[in-house]
Parts: C-alpha cells; structure tokens; sequence
C-alpha cells in the first residue's frame, strides 16, 4: 500500500528525477535514511519503473508524430502488436476496445520515412486496415501528474 510519505517521494521524483535521497529528504521533510529505504521498496514494487532522461525527438530532427489506428484480424493481434512493439520509434502502442482494435504513436524524421513505415503495416497479413493521423501541435506530450490521496 501506498502511503503519504511514498506519494511525497514519487512527486519529488516527479519533479527531478535525478534528484539524490538526500534532495529528496529536503524536498519532502522526511529522514533520508527512511527516503533510500523507501525508494527501494517503491522500486521493488514496481511503481518506480526507472530512472531516464527527457528528449525532445523535434531537436533531433525527428519533425514527424503520427497517430495510427489499426484494425487487425483476430488471431494476428498479438503477433501485430508484438511487432509494433519492437519499433524503436513507436513511443507507445495500445490494444483498445472501439472501431479499431490498436492505437500507435510514432515520432518520424520525415513523411518519406514516416510514409515506409504505413506501407510495412498496410501490407501485414494481419492488418485490414490504417488510419493515420499527423500531429499539428502537440499541446501536452509525455507528461506525469503528481499523485494525490485523492486519486486513491
């Protein structure tokens, strides 16, 4: 069970994680001792997936997102989605109830490379078929929220 002192740590977290035990002990006002302990068990838990950089992919020149919905024949789900999730630029890939039975998002260097990706799932036996949408502006993009009591 998560407790106060553990949703203080992970918004500390939140805020900079590259933040020591010892910032967040300031940051929260708890023991740094109890902070290291805690970060462990929040991590062995399972809550606490990893410690990673922020990239901006736009000033890596990679100027293209696009937002694919998949309609997949039954028995080829998994081997579609399996697929996709081996993608090195697809930031996330969902199984969805509704119209389509998978919802992607990608960030591509440019429409040519963005266009060889479409053609690679048009053409998988699997696939009947794809709707892709180009993102004109991303308002909110990659982003956590703090955990509250409330949102327990």
């Amino acid at each position: 069970m998560v407790d106060e002192i553990d949703r203080a740590v992970v918004n500390a977290l939140l805020e900079d994680g590259r933040a020591s035990a010892r910032d967040v002990a300031t940051e929260t006002g708890v023991a740094a001792t109890t902070v290291s302990r805690r970060m462990d068990e929040l991590e062995s838990a399972g809550v606490i997936e990893k410690y990673t950089a922020r990239v901006d992919y736009g000033a890596l020149g990679y100027d293209v997102t696009a937002v694919f919905q998949l309609s997949v024949d039954g028995d080829g789900l998994v081997e579609v989605t399996e697929s996709m999730g081996d993608q090195h630029n697809l930031l996330a890939v969902y199984e969805v109830t509704g119209s389509h039975d998978i919802v992607a998002v990608g960030k591509f260097q440019d429409t040519d490379e963005m266009n060889a990706y479409i053609k690679r799932l048009v053409t998988d036996e699997h696939v009947r078929s794809v709707s892709t949408s180009i993102v004109l502006n991303a308002v909110r993009e990659h982003e956590q929220f703090p955990v509250d009591e409330d949102d327990q």
